[in-house]
């Protein structure tokens, strides 16, 4: 009937693989539930009492992992809740560019420079003065739901004081 091809990019995923569906009374305390859209880190689980004619409801407390904002949640223990793929990757610190940007080395050898600086000011810091002190610092990436950030820094020697 037609002769011509269709070509189908996607470009937007519909976020499937940012999430998977987790029971919401098998999630516990220092576990990942997304509140509001935002992956968070559970940081405090209550369950209530069915009532005459419900299910037990699971009370989240989480704190967002990116922006530390604090989230609340309420979800019948039986139904389903997303739970956010999280992955932490290491990676050296090349350089901390004037933009606030910083070069990392990846693992097959390229760079990675999409980056921006910590928002925590004791890890910004920590960052800024050991890159000045000439130490080797190994950067630790979070990575959920499409959005990544740095949480944490390791000085693995080297450099000189």
């Amino acid at each position: 009937m037609s002769d011509e091809e269709h070509q189908f990019e996607s470009k937007a995923d519909a976020g499937a693989s940012k999430t998977y569906p987790q029971q919401a009374g098998t999630i516990r305390k220092n576990g990942y539930i997304v509140i509001k859209n935002r992956p968070c880190k559970v940081v405090e689980v209550s369950t209530s009492k069915t009532g005459k004619h419900g299910h037990a409801k699971c009370n989240f407390v989480g704190i967002d992992i990116f922006n530390g904002k604090k989230l609340e949640d309420i979800v019948p223990s039986s139904h389903n809740c997303d739970v956010p793929h999280v992955n932490r990757t290491d990676y050296q610190l090349i350089d901390i560019a004037e933009d606030g940007f910083v070069s990392l080395l990846t693992e097959s050898g390229g760079t990675k420079d999409d980056l921006k600086l910590p928002t925590d000011e004791t890890l910004l810091k920590q960052l800024k003065e050991g890159f000045a002190d000439g130490k080797d610092l190994i950067v630790s990436v979070q990575n959920a739901m499409g959005e990544e950030q740095i949480c944490g820094v390791k000085d693995i020697g080297g450099g000189s004081k």
